[in-house]
């Protein structure tokens, strides 16, 4: 193996500072969460694992590492909504994923406001400039190599409804750096921003 190269076996340890996985996979977009218990208690929380997997029906996904209020609501209600994250709303994300009892609501804890849904019960992020009414499709516990349970569980919603504020609309077509978008990047701390100036365009090939 080459010098120029660092190499190890995630089941035997990194070794180094702090575990890169994190880092190499990212930045990534972030799935801030909000979704209700069956008496109606709202529950608000960012998940560094998130990504969009179809495009019709849309269907998006996070990973909940461990039991936590966000899995357990959806699976009693069978509804979610994702927040986009703005550079504005940063710190109230950041709030949003302090370790707090079920009882707690984050959205007071993060001076948020709760917004009616059009499909489904748990609320939008008023603030948030674009949210994803979704279905649960499916909660999958995944797994290792050797087909060992892991305590993470992967859910994938149906987008059933999209709110996207008129600003980020030019000529019918999402600006996507408009909204300043912000997404998870590695290390203890790290997040990445994206600016229009960041772009560049790629046609795939006929």
């Amino acid at each position: 193996m080459s010098d120029d190269i660092y190499f190890y076996e995630p089941a035997k340890g990194h070794g180094l500072a702090h575990d890169p996985f994190n880092s190499i996979v990212g930045p990534r977009p972030i799935g801030w969460i909000s979704s209700q218990n069956e008496s109606g208690g709202l529950n608000l929380a960012p998940y560094s694992f998130f990504n969009a997997f179809n495009y019709f029906p849309p269907i998006i996904g996070f990973a909940s590492i461990g039991r936590k209020d966000s899995l357990r609501n959806i699976e009693a209600t069978g509804e979610f909504v994702w927040n986009l994250v703005t550079r504005k709303l940063a710190e109230a994300m950041n709030q949003s994923c302090a370790s707090v009892p079920p009882e707690v609501d984050e959205f007071v804890l993060a001076g948020l406001t709760p917004a009616t849904s059009r499909c489904v019960k748990p609320p939008r992020v008023k603030e948030s400039p674009v949210s994803f009414e979704c279905r649960l499709t499916q909660i999958l516990q995944l797994q290792t190599a050797a087909g060992n349970t892991v305590e993470t569980w992967l859910v994938l919603g149906e987008v059933v409804g999209v709110h996207i504020a008129r600003s980020l609309l030019k000529e019918g077509i999402y600006e996507t750096a408009a909204a300043e978008p912000i997404l998870r990047g590695g290390g203890p701390a790290d997040y990445f921003q994206i600016a229009a100036e960041a772009r560049f365009q790629m046609y795939r090939p006929k």
